[in-house]
């Protein structure tokens, strides 16, 4: 995921002072890496991927299992001390807890803050922190502006709490810190990602309402591409008198690669599972019909600005594979919640950290087995 061949902005200035020992959660080891390869006492510098390893909790042993590689492979463009950018939206599904006003990420930090895997919906790790550590083949620097509960627009579909941060604060948040493209951020067109997996709270907090459902999914989905169009077009101190000659630049200043992901089957959960049947169907139903919708809509979007990439992880088919078969996934059933590496389900209404990796693992190949 995310290697890109086109130049990115040396980090230097991001790059950790050099340590004898590598903290917990630091980096250890990886391509091009030049700092610590041991951790502290009580840590282990354990392989994530060919570019990252890290230093987790544990005694069993100082040194990594395999010596980290110290050159690049034929597959692996970037060059040493280059970094991605993955911007990332959505609900309680994908939130890690982070605060663009905390502690950003950084080589042996690539999520920046709070510590990992952060604060997600089951207590483990989730895809986004399985897709920055592990399923990656670049230095990925993530920035997760993602919020549990959130909707598409709190004025469409009201969250749980009004302290939640819709999609539509989201963006905004990102557009008035990062989006500036402060020293801290160097990111690009080129070298960013932009995820929105976003739908489910909306879906599941309306699809019981009257009137036509159809229809209010097409409102959802015109908000939410009304925000990716600002992500896309967003510009920094453009002047009037000189729009004309500055409009290519601001085209070009914006988000370029887009990874969208569609709302799974949460009528499964063990949560709508205790509800009525007539309950489960409705909500399927609304769930069919928003999911196809967004394919339109993605399709549209694309064709309507030049030079933009997207990809799209079918959340929908993968759960509804796993689903139906768990045990060929290792899980006991289709419908059990709790801890346990066999369980799909984290509680009543998220998957675990085992289904996450699977997650994970194949947003790693969507994105890789195209252009990154």
């Amino acid at each position: 995921m995310l290697c890109l061949s086109v130049p990115i902005v040396a980090l230097t200035s991001l790059l950790p002072t050099v340590l004898a020992q590598g903290a917990v959660w630091s980096q250890c080891g990886g391509i091009g890496w030049t700092g610590p390869t041991t951790c502290v006492a009580g840590a282990v510098c354990t392989k994530q991927n060919d570019w990252y390893y890290q230093c987790l909790p544990g005694t069993t042993s100082n040194v990594p299992s395999t010596t980290p590689p110290t050159s690049t492979t034929t597959n692996s463009p970037l060059p040493t001390g280059k970094a991605n950018y993955w911007f990332s939206f959505g609900d309680s599904y994908t939130q890690t807890g982070f605060s663009p006003t905390g502690t950003l990420p950084t080589l042996g930090n690539p999520l920046g803050n709070p510590p990992y895997p952060g604060y997600t919906a089951t207590g483990g790790e989730n895809w986004v922190d399985y897709v920055t550590t592990q399923y990656n083949r670049s230095l990925l620097f993530t920035y997760n502006y993602a919020y549990g509960g959130a909707t598409i627009d709190a004025n469409l579909v009201t969250p749980y709490t009004p302290t939640v941060l819709s999609l539509t604060d989201q963006v905004n948040q990102f557009l008035t810190g990062a989006g500036t493209k402060p020293a801290s951020t160097p990111w690009t067109s080129d070298n960013s990602l932009f995820s929105i997996w976003i739908g489910i709270n909306d879906i599941g907090n309306s699809y019981y309402l009257s009137g036509d459902r159809a229809a209010f999914s097409d409102t959802l989905l015109n908000a939410e591409f009304a925000l990716v169009q600002k992500l896309v077009s967003f510009h920094l101190f453009l002047f009037d008198a000189l729009s004309q000659f500055l409009s290519y630049f601001q085209y070009n200043a914006g988000a370029r690669n887009f990874l969208f992901v569609n709302v799974p089957p949460v009528d499964r959960s063990p949560l709508m599972l205790g509800q009525p049947a007539s309950a489960q169907s409705a909500e399927k139903t609304v769930i069919t019909g928003f999911n196809t919708k967004l394919t339109a809509k993605i399709s549209a979007f694309k064709a309507a600005n030049s030079g933009v990439s997207t990809w799209t992880w079918n959340s929908a088919a993968s759960f509804t594979t796993i689903l139906n078969a768990p045990t060929t996934y290792g899980f006991k059933d289709a419908t059990s919640f709790g801890s346990g590496d066999n369980i799909f389900w984290g509680n009543n209404y998220h998957p675990g950290s085992s289904a996450h990796k699977i997650f994970g693992q194949q947003v790693g190949q969507v994105l890789g087995n195209t252009v990154w």
